[in-house]
C-alpha cells in the first residue's frame, strides 16, 4: 500500500463518521475494515453488540498453528485499534476532511483512523517477506467511552500473544508511549431540603452550597508529586432560582500514576462528610483501568523496538501521557505492549485535529519491520 493508497483509505474512513454512541455508524467503519482485511486474506470474526458497534477481529495465521496448553501464551502479535470517535454525526460539515501543507485534517483522523490505515499498510509490507508470526488485528467500537464491551476481548487476545502494539497516535515529537496514567471516575451526590427561596428560605438546606464545600475538598486530593490529579468536570443541581435546591451531583475525573494512590482516594471519598446540618452525601465510582508503568518489562520491550527501528535508520524515543488507552489493560496482565504506534499529529478530540501526512508511510514502515523481526 503506497502513500496515495493509504491516504485514499484514510479519507474513506474519516468521511465515514463513527461516534461511539451510534452503533450503525461505527458498524459502517467496521464494514470497511472487514473489506480491507479480507483483501489481505484474513480470517474474520465479528463480535456483535446490542448497543455499541460490533468489534472486528482479523487473523493472519501461521500455516501450522500450534495448540496452546492452559495458561500458555501464544507467539503471535496483536494490533489494537478502535473505530469509534468522540465526534458527533455531522461534524464533517464543520471540519471536513482536507489535505493542506503536509497535514491531513478531519474528525478522528488522528484518534485513531490513521492507526487502522497504518496497520493494514504494515501487514501488506510484512506479508511480502512472509509473516514470521501469527498476526491479529482487533478493531473495537467503544474505546472512547471506556471499552466496557471490548475489554474482555482485548485481554483474551492479549493473553494469546507474545507482543501487543497499540495504534493510538504517537506523541508530537514521534515518541512512543511507554507509560500512561490510569483513570477512573467518582460520582458524588449531595441532598438537602427544598423550600421556597423567599417565603421559607430558613427551612431549606441548600445542596449546592453543600456541594461547594465538597468540591473544594475533592480538588485538594490532587497530589502532583505523585502524578495524581482530580478534576470536577461536570456539576448539576437545582431547578429554578427561587427554590432552595434539594439535589446536586458532580462527576470527578481521576488520573493516577501510582497504583496505590487509588486506595488512598477510595478512602478519602468514603470519608467525605456533610458540612451543613440536614444534608447528606452519596459516593459511587471506580477505577476503569490501572496505570501502564515504565517498568522492567516495558524497558526491555522498548529497547527491542529501538534496536529494530535503528536498522531502518530511525531513532525512536520513549514518552508517556496522562491519558489512558487499551494499552493499560494489556500492561496490567504483564504482557509486553508498546503504545503510540499510530500517526503523528496534534489536536485530537478537537476541531484542530490533524496528522502529518508523511507519518503514515513512516509509521507503517516501522510497524512492518516489527512484524517481520519480532
Amino acid at each position: 500500500m503506497n502513500t496515495a493508497e493509504m491516504q485514499s483509505l484514510l479519507k474513506r474512513l474519516v468521511k465515514t463518521e463513527s461516534p461511539s454512541s451510534d452503533r450503525d455508524a461505527v458498524n459502517r467503519v467496521g464494514a470497511i475494515v472487514v473489506e480491507e482485511a479480507r483483501k489481505l486474506g484474513a480470517e474474520i470474526e465479528i463480535v456483535s453488540n446490542k448497543e455499541t458497534g460490533d468489534h472486528v477481529i482479523a487473523r493472519w495465521m501461521n500455516p501450522h498453528p500450534r495448540p496452546l496448553s492452559r495458561g500458555e501464551r501464544g507467539d503471535g502479535i496483536l494490533l489494537l485499534c478502535h473505530m469509534d470517535t468522540v465526534f458527533p454525526l455531522g461534524m464533517l460539515e464543520k471540519m471536513p476532511y482536507r489535505e493542506a501543507d503536509g497535514k491531513i485534517f478531519g474528525p478522528g483522523v488522528l484518534d485513531m483512523k490513521a492507526g487502522i490505515v497504518i496497520s493494514f499498510a504494515a501487514i501488506i509490507e510484512a506479508q511480502k517477506a512472509g509473516l514470521a508470526r501469527p498476526v491479529t488485528l482487533l478493531c473495537t467500537s467503544d474505546e472512547e467511552i471506556g471499552s466496557h464491551t471490548s475489554r474482555e476481548h482485548i485481554e483474551r487476545l492479549a493473553k494469546e500473544s507474545a507482543m501487543v502494539f497499540v495504534l493510538e497516535s504517537a506523541l508530537l515529537d514521534g515518541s512512543l508511549k511507554t507509560w500512561r496514567k490510569g483513570g477512573g471516575v467518582f460520582w458524588v451526590k449531595t441532598k438537602g431540603r427544598a423550600a421556597h427561596a423567599g417565603g421559607d428560605h430558613e427551612k431549606g438546606r441548600n445542596t449546592i452550597e453543600e456541594m461547594a464545600h465538597q468540591i473544594i475538598a475533592i480538588q485538594k486530593m490532587t497530589d502532583y508529586s505523585k502524578g495524581t490529579t482530580l478534576n470536577v468536570g461536570t456539576i448539576r443541581g437545582g431547578t429554578v432560582s427561587n427554590v432552595v435546591p434539594e439535589e446536586a451531583s458532580v462527576e470527578v475525573d481521576v488520573r493516577i500514576l501510582l497504583t496505590e494512590e487509588w486506595g488512598r482516594l477510595e478512602s478519602a471519598f468514603s470519608a467525605l462528610k456533610p458540612v451543613l446540618d440536614g444534608t447528606s452525601i452519596e459516593v459511587a465510582g471506580g477505577l476503569n483501568r490501572g496505570p501502564m508503568p515504565f517498568d522492567d518489562t516495558m524497558k526491555v520491550t522498548f529497547e527491542k523496538v529501538k534496536s529494530i527501528a535503528a536498522k531502518l535508520g530511525m531513532d525512536v524515543k520513549a514518552g508517556g501521557t496522562g491519558g489512558v488507552s487499551d494499552a493499560n489493560f494489556v500492561a496490567a496482565l504483564g504482557i509486553p505492549v508498546i503504545d503510540g504506534m499510530g500517526a503523528i499529529g496534534e489536536g485530537y478530540h478537537s476541531e484542530r485535529e490533524f496528522i502529518f501526512a508523511n507519518s503514515l508511510p513512516e509509521r507503517a514502515k516501522l510497524l512492518a519491520a516489527l512484524l517481520r523481526e519480532w
